[in-house]
């Protein structure tokens, strides 16, 4: 049996942190808006519960 694989590539680059930017914990539902940009050169883990905040859509 053949798998197939995923359309979408799943990217090791993490986004940046701008300013305006939303996230929510798919958890507890916290929701957390970025106020200041980031300036890390590897981004930054933002964490609840034990697992990353997710952008909100």
């Amino acid at each position: 049996m053949v798998k197939k694989k995923d359309a979408k590539k799943k990217s090791n680059k993490k986004k940046a942190l701008n300013k305006g930017r939303k996230f929510v914990c798919g958890f507890c539902g916290l929701e957390v808006t970025v106020d200041e940009s980031c300036s890390c050169i590897n981004g930054c883990d933002l964490m609840c519960c034990g697992t990353h905040l997710q952008p909100k859509k």
